[in-house]
């Protein structure tokens, strides 16, 4: 029997125990599949996450196999170093560019459920830095879907959260604590008609399918800006949804504003520490020619010498005034949620 609906979640920072709390109130009829993408590095091993959510609840959980056919009531965690993609009846696992610096990424699972299955899917989105996802959640939006969002003051960091209800109302915002509940009636809710799927949408769907794209199919997205991809060093296109404005290359990657910003900033620290080692070497050097008794002696070198110490002091201030406090982004330190009336389960 086909799932009525799918279920599609998303989680960054503090995303385990998220994830163990919303598994853990779910039944074990649950009637639809559920798909997890929880960021984490490439060098991780999902089996931490799989066994941990098994043991918090009663549905079957497992990392999927490429082309894998999917059912209601078992959950689908992306491998590390992958993205999870949904398709008519199977899962597709990427090894695509990454997007928000992320593989996997949350964005690409959320559009390509929303474009495979329309209004069929639930998106729920959790904890996490900066604001990945929130562009999935509108794409699912758009396809007739139907957006849950934890609530900013219920996540251990509430930057996705918060970025996403900056950017789109949902249906439900609410505490980590009731999404069980609420998912249990809403899988059950008749589905209403899916809407034609965006162009846009669907674009940036087969870019992360057939993990290529090309200048066209980018151009037709949005407008060229005057700076680069910090991945791969491409040019970068400029896509406006609402109030979110994002990036993206020919070569796949994909970038929100403040992602984009705290990947420079990252780019721009590393640079000025290799400019700071290569100063001090060279000063090292010119301090050895300074030497009379040395047979590289050069009589400017000790000038040329003080000179470099006047570029190491200015780097090291960049460094540690201005560069250093900016190279993590900026959820690293979790603003204060502002106060905001919560949108009710209308449900």
């Amino acid at each position: 029997m086909k799932p009525k609906r799918l279920v599609v979640i998303g989680t960054s920072a503090g995303g385990l125990d998220a994830l163990t709390r919303l598994i853990a109130t779910l039944p074990a009829d649950f009637p639809a599949p559920l798909f997890v993408v929880q960021h984490m590095a490439a060098s991780n091993t999902g089996e931490v996450l799989v066994r941990a959510l098994k043991n918090a609840g009663e549905l079957n959980c497992k990392e999927p196999r490429n082309g894998e056919i999917f059912s209601a009531g078992n959950i689908y965690i992306a491998p590390p170093d992958h993205h999870m993609l949904i398709a008519k009846g199977r899962i597709i696992i990427s090894k695509g560019a990454r997007e928000n610096r992320s593989r996997p990424a949350i964005d690409p699972l959320f559009r390509s459920a929303a474009v495979a299955y329309g209004a069929k899917v639930i998106g729920v989105l959790l904890t996490g830095y900066l604001d990945d996802g929130t562009s999935g959640l509108l794409a699912i939006q758009r396809c007739g879907g139907m957006c849950v969002v934890q609530t900013p003051e219920d996540a251990a960091y509430p930057d996705m959260p918060q970025n996403a209800l900056n950017n789109l109302t949902p249906e439900h915002c609410v505490p980590v604590d009731s999404m069980g509940e609420l998912l249990s009636r809403i899988v059950l809710l008749p589905v209403a008609k899916s809407p034609p799927v965006p162009d846009d949408i669907a674009s940036e769907a087969i870019i992360a399918e057939r993990v290529v794209s090309d200048l066209a199919a980018v151009g037709k997205l949005g407008a060229q800006v005057p700076f680069n991809c910090p991945d791969c060093g491409g040019v970068l296109w400029q896509m406006t949804q609402g109030k979110l404005v994002r990036y993206r290359c020919h070569t796949g990657h994909a970038f929100t504003a403040s992602v984009l910003l705290a990947e420079q900033t990252k780019h721009i620290e590393e640079t000025l520490w290799v400019a700071l080692r290569m100063f001090e070497e060279r000063k090292n050097l010119l301090h050895t020619m300074a030497d009379p008794k040395s047979r590289a002696y050069n009589a400017s070198a000790a000038e040329r010498s003080k000179e470099s110490q006047v570029h190491i002091e200015r780097i090291r201030s960049i460094l540690l005034t201005r560069v250093k406090p900016m190279a993590q982004p900026p959820s690293v330190r979790p603003p204060k949620p502002k106060a905001r009336r919560m949108v009710p389960s209308n449900q």
